[in-house]
């Protein structure tokens, strides 16, 4: 991953040096991303919704910390789903392909163990319900088994019996 860090104007569309690296990690087959440390910066003191606002002036979607890190994950071959509960909302990272039952081992050895099935909604269709109480009262949620492939962004009430 190649990471150019660039002036705040230029965070949209690069400038020769980013254009250049951008050049390079194409023949390398690497990823490239822009940056501004300045932006990042700023960002830090700000909330949802003024980033949200000052980053669409500049013309991107997310700040550069965000896209590395993304750009991290897909290269490690990670994904993130979530587990939610009355308290807290948890973010698990899990190799890309893995399964359900050892998606819950993350979490612990005998959820893996005594794995039944998982409970799984997409956080979009989560976010839509506004809880999983009510995603349950609508039939949202899909109960998967064994062979289920965990993809990026499911929330995951386990059930396993020890």
């Amino acid at each position: 991953i190649y990471a150019a860090n660039v002036a705040e104007h230029h965070l949209a569309d690069g400038n020769a040096m980013a254009l250049g690296i951008a050049e390079l990690a194409h023949r390398e087959a690497a990823a490239t991303l822009r940056v501004s440390a300045q932006v990042e910066a700023e960002l830090v003191e700000l909330d949802a919704e003024e980033r949200q606002d000052y980053l669409s002036s500049l013309g991107v979607r997310e700040g550069g910390l965000e896209s590395l890190i993304q750009a991290t994950y897909h290269l490690l071959g990670l994904r993130t789903y979530f587990t939610t509960g009355p308290k807290e909302t948890r973010a698990w990272t899990i190799r890309a392909g893995m399964k359900a039952p050892q998606a819950a081992g993350v979490i612990h050895t005998d959820f893996e163990r005594g794995f039944i099935r998982a409970q799984t909604i997409g956080w979009r269709q989560l976010l839509e319900a506004g809880s999983m109480a009510e995603a349950r009262s609508r039939g949202w949620l899909r109960s998967e088994g064994r062979d289920y492939v965990v993809v990026e962004g499911d929330v995951m009430e386990f059930l396993f019996n020890v």
